[in-house]
């Protein structure tokens, strides 16, 4: 039950783990967020997972969002399929922007300090980012702090000096709205596992 990181840095990872011969039926696999498009959409992560993992034959990808959009974005779909595996994630793999955002809980958000309020009962929630990224400029749906720290499990894949130094800076911050991912590293009992390589 594996919680993974969209965006470029991992995929190269995925495609080397789902060559190796596992019982992949046994897995089920989760995006930490979404774009809000149509499955069909280049930007959607849940489709990158898929592909990524094409060779790891049986695996499930769990969705969270409906393959067809037809209304608002909208954080019910996710939850309900979320909720059918209460477990913790034997694995949460986090990716890091130079923001310092994670999932998509973006500084600047509105919804920021409600994605990553540990009190939440919600494991998803609509997120707009504020701005959105030029890149990719959709609303998504993020799983929250509370449910990715709900893990055996927590690594940080990250490349580049760039990544380091937002990383070094978010180690000695205190409020969690300038670069979020401070959140992740405050827990002592909580253990985050850091991979950083510099290309």
């Amino acid at each position: 039950w594996l919680a993974l990181a969209g965006g470029r840095t991992p995929l190269p990872l995925y495609r080397a783990l789902a060559e190796h011969a596992l019982n992949w039926s046994a897995v089920t696999l989760v995006p930490t967020d979404e774009r809000w498009v149509d499955f069909a959409d280049s930007a959607r992560n849940g489709r990158d997972l898929e592909q990524a993992f094409a060779a790891a034959h049986g695996v499930r990808v769990l969705k969270l969002a409906p393959d067809v959009l037809t209304g608002a974005p909208d954080a019910a779909f996710a939850c309900a399929e979320l909720a059918k595996y209460p477990q913790p994630f034997d694995l949460v793999l986090l990716g890091m922007g130079l923001d310092g955002h994670f999932a998509s809980l973006f500084p600047g958000a509105r919804e920021l300090v409600r994605g990553l309020d540990l009190r939440s009962a919600d494991d998803a929630l609509v997120v707009e980012p504020n701005p959105r990224p030029a890149d990719a400029p959709f609303a998504r749906i993020s799983l929250t702090l509370k449910r990715l720290l709900h893990a055996h499990i927590r690594w940080l894949l990250i490349s580049g000096t760039p990544k380091l130094a937002v990383l070094a800076r978010a180690k000695g911050q205190v409020s969690n709205d300038v670069l979020p991912i401070s959140a992740t590293l405050k827990d002592p009992n909580r253990k985050l596992e850091i991979h950083w390589s510099a290309h």
